[in-house]
């Protein structure tokens, strides 16, 4: 009975990716140093196009030297181009200083109205020295006050909130967020995570509705306690959903390649790719959100990518 029951989620599932005849096409865009996006979204990819149906291409920083994927390479991440047939682009950058004939394959989509999803240095996901072209992109623009986080996503990068690399997340359901089809199937600090809360301006920015509040934990084992002192109160929203042009977007501030381990994250991200393609009346709290192949993420740190992959 079990084993049919999951046979027909994955039908339903495949189902909704394919609504008349077309599966949905999602870009994710990984180029960070630091939270190893080159595992996490690969990882997230396969979930969604071997369990629910999804077409997905996959972009990396690669070396051009080498074409080995390079987290530190700021200026190149190939086939960008990829985002003119896309639905929903997912990004995880970080101070990226693309060249115009790259980023404008972003811009034009985003400017578009398309949806958006941006996981955690997303907030910071461009830093344009280079070419003036699109530096009101940047992270710290002033002409377009915070670039792309703030006015695409909600926030820009302020700091760090907990602290870095001795402070986890566990993240608490905002107050009447409980309903939310993003939030179907997790329960209230199921999300727990060794990287640490950043901090936001608060109140975001008008048309953000928070979803999960991060409450900072003393240490970043799933048992650690929540922090003591005033770190708590109040907490920062470490997800929230908005919309830029008329498209949906999602913002995370969790997201590292190890935070993905958790199973109640990977639900979050896989239910806020069918709500940002205005599916949510398709999110099942019994999703299969298991990775399609062994997963054991890279620690997050400067350096520490796996060196000799392609993507």
């Amino acid at each position: 009975m079990r084993h049919a029951a999951w046979i027909t989620a994955v039908l339903l599932s495949l189902a909704a990716a394919q609504e008349g005849g077309r599966k949905a096409h999602i870009v994710w865009i990984a180029g960070d140093e630091e939270y190893r996006s080159e595992e996490a979204l690969p990882m997230l990819a396969r979930i969604l196009e071997a369990k629910h149906g999804f077409r997905c291409t996959v972009l990396h920083a690669v070396d051009p030297a080498t074409g080995e994927i390079d987290p530190r390479n700021q200026r190149n991440i190939p086939g960008l181009e990829a985002l003119r047939t896309a639905d929903l682009m997912v990004i995880f950058t970080r101070f990226r200083d693309l060249p115009d004939e790259q980023m404008r394959h972003i811009v034009e989509f985003v400017e578009a109205g398309k949806p958006v999803i941006g996981i955690r240095t997303a907030t910071h996901a461009f830093d344009l020295r280079s070419s003036r072209t699109y530096a009101r992109w940047n992270w710290n623009s002033t002409e377009w006050d915070g670039g792309f986080g703030r006015q695409v996503l909600g926030e820009t990068w302020i700091r760090h909130h907990g602290r870095h690399g001795a402070q986890g997340t566990r993240a608490r359901i905002a107050p009447g967020a409980q309903a939310h089809p993003v939030l179907r199937g997790i329960s209230d600090g199921e999300i727990q995570v060794p990287t640490d809360v950043y901090a936001v301006r608060l109140p975001l920015p008008e048309g953000c509705t928070p979803l999960l509040l991060g409450e900072v934990t003393s240490g970043m084992t799933p048992d650690a306690p929540a922090a003591a002192g005033a770190v708590n109160d109040p907490m920062m929203p470490v997800a929230w959903t908005r919309t830029y042009r008329g498209g949906r977007v999602f913002a995370l501030t969790m997201g590292s390649a190890q935070d993905f381990e958790n199973a109640g994250l990977r639900r979050l991200l896989v239910n806020a790719v069918y709500w940002a393609l205005g599916r949510e009346d398709r999110i099942r709290p019994d999703f299969d959100v298991a990775p399609a192949q062994p997963y054991k993420a890279t620690p997050f740190g400067f350096g520490k990518h796996v060196r000799g992959r392609k993507p």
